[in-house]
């Protein structure tokens, strides 16, 4: 079975036109507060929030008192609020086009404080109130800067983000995302358009990987979208199966995947630049891939379990990142390595205290095999590090409970040894709606992963806590002296509910905030 969902996302069009030229049955008009310094447009009474461009010509042609609606419904500007007004049927013949398509509602859209933070909420409100219908044409961003635009739209298209290939039976139409967004009016830029699009496109791929459940996705599986992907967006795909990962020396990879019977994989993108290079920087991008984890010997609870579907978000993340690079026009080579296993308590799983061999060679005192992704981690850094000549390298994991109970769900983790690398990063991910806070990577914390008979110990054996650390510090040694940042996404990774852009489930957090890291040139320092 394919990841694709049988639901597919908005379109999105740009249409110079004026708003009530666009031919849709839902208008959207933008609502700010009180602060007619935010933007041009028909202002309401002092005291009282005020409509956008295009109101004055919507509430005309339509026969409605806007400004009443939005008094009725208490509206206030607020990012992402939404004021439904009803079109009666007398207003409708108003704004039809050769007599085809009547109005039946308008949209009042809250913009807060006009940020790209609050377009993306406002498109993300938007489109959960336009559900189902078949086009919505929009004058909300008619006074927004690029940023905010492709805020707007990314939230617009990822808000109603569904997997519905396992459903029976078609999902509803009230249910289904909005056909199509039309961006009205001259201010709009296609292309700004068209990379709002493929960003939202690429997390919509890693939300459908992420979500697949682990009945259908194994390594083998992961391994046919990475082809899938490759073929539709040009990029070249290797694959190592099991012997040649025995052949090659991936002792982490195949010791974690050594109890499943879906035997591992270690899956390689490869995406280079029209116009690359002898000098073209080369980032490598790697991201953890158990596509199920129990825990192996160590074995989680039942409750633990249930959501261990997404343990290889990280993964997905790398591969939607993949599919959106040569869209985007990315000036630098990117490689994305996907370590996949299934962490299984088979009879050949491994054990606590074995001690396994790393690609690059070092030796791992493994206690807990619950703490796997590090082990796939290392052996996909060590082997970009040895063979892939790499400018900066990026890890990507829902890799420690710590993370979460450390910064909750509303940011991942960052490690960096760059403080320039960390920066860009964070900028990329605030501007991209997914946010990023610096953890340190402490000297005096090494010691606890001390081993007394191998090179080092995966976890921590001193119970010194800060467990998201000592995972980077693991890492950190795989990485010589290569530009090196990892997120450990494991509380952003998944959402408990619907909220803003995001769909309860698996997120796909870290797409949307390296590719705009990558779009920037991926600035190291």
């Amino acid at each position: 079975m394919s990841a694709e969902s049988t639901v597919r996302p908005t379109e999105v069009v740009v249409d110079a036109r004026p708003l009530l030229d666009a031919e849709a049955g839902l208008l959207a008009l933008a609502v700010w507060p009180d602060d007619p310094s935010s933007a041009d447009g028909d202002d309401g009474d002092d005291g009282s929030p005020w409509i956008g461009p295009g109101g004055a010509e919507v509430a005309e042609a339509l026969g409605l008192d806007l400004f009443a609606a939005l008094e009725r419904d208490g509206g206030t500007g607020k990012a992402g609020e939404v004021v439904s007004v009803q079109v009666y049927a007398e207003g409708r013949g108003a704004a039809s086009v050769d007599g085809e398509v009547d109005v039946t509602r308008v949209l009042l859209v809250g913009l807060g404080d006009g940020s790209a933070a609050a377009y993306r909420k406002a498109g993300a409100a938007l489109a959960r109130a336009a559900r189902g219908a078949e086009r919505l044409a929009s004058a909300v961003t008619a006074t927004a800067d690029d940023a905010a635009t492709r805020a707007f739209v990314e939230g617009a298209v990822l808000a109603t983000y569904a997997l519905a290939g396992f459903r029976s039976t078609p999902v509803p139409e009230a249910k289904r995302p909005l056909g199509t967004l039309v961006i009205t009016g001259d201010g709009a830029r296609a292309d700004v358009v068209a990379a709002a699009v493929a960003v939202a496109g690429a997390s919509w791929t890693a939300r459908d990987l992420a979500q697949t459940p682990s009945n259908v996705k194994d390594p083998e599986w992961l391994a046919e979208q990475a082809r899938r992907i490759g073929a539709e967006h040009r990029l070249d795909v290797r694959v190592r199966d099991e012997k040649a990962l025995a052949d090659e020396g991936f002792g982490g990879i195949l010791a974690v995947g050594q109890g499943s019977d879906r035997p591992p994989r270690l899956i390689a993108l490869r995406y280079d630049p029209p116009n690359a290079g002898p000098g073209t920087p080369h980032v490598v991008l790697v991201g953890k891939g158990i596509t199920y984890d129990t825990g192996g010997l160590s074995l989680k609870p039942r409750e633990g379990m249930v959501t261990m579907k997404t343990d290889m978000t990280g993964g997905a993340v790398v591969m939607g990142v993949l599919s959106a690079v040569r869209e985007l026009g990315v000036d630098v080579r990117v490689t994305g390595l996907v370590a996949a296993a299934e962490n299984m308590p088979g009879a050949g799983a491994q054990r606590p205290s074995d001690v396994i061999r790393q690609y690059d060679g070092t030796t791992v005192e493994v206690l807990n095999t619950d703490a796997e992704g590090r082990l796939v981690l290392a052996d996909g850094i060590g082997y970009a590090v040895a063979e892939l000549e790499p400018t900066v390298i990026v890890d990507v994991a829902t890799l420690t409970g710590a993370a979460t109970t450390a910064l909750g769900r509303g940011h991942a983790a960052l490690y960096a040894t760059s403080d320039q690398l960390a920066a860009a990063l964070r900028e990329a991910g605030e501007a991209a709606g997914e946010r990023l806070w610096r953890l340190p990577l402490v000297d005096d914390y090494r010691f606890g992963l001390d081993s007394a008979i191998a090179d080092v110990a995966h976890i921590d054996t001193e119970h010194l806590g800060g467990g998201s650390i000592l995972a980077a510090l693991f890492l950190q040694r795989f990485v010589g002296d290569v530009p090196w940042a990892h997120l450990d996404i494991a509380g952003p990774g998944r959402a408990e509910s619907d909220k803003g852009e995001l769909t309860k489930g698996g997120t796909g957090f870290g797409v949307r905030a390296l590719l705009y890291w990558l779009e920037a040139g991926a600035p190291v320092g």
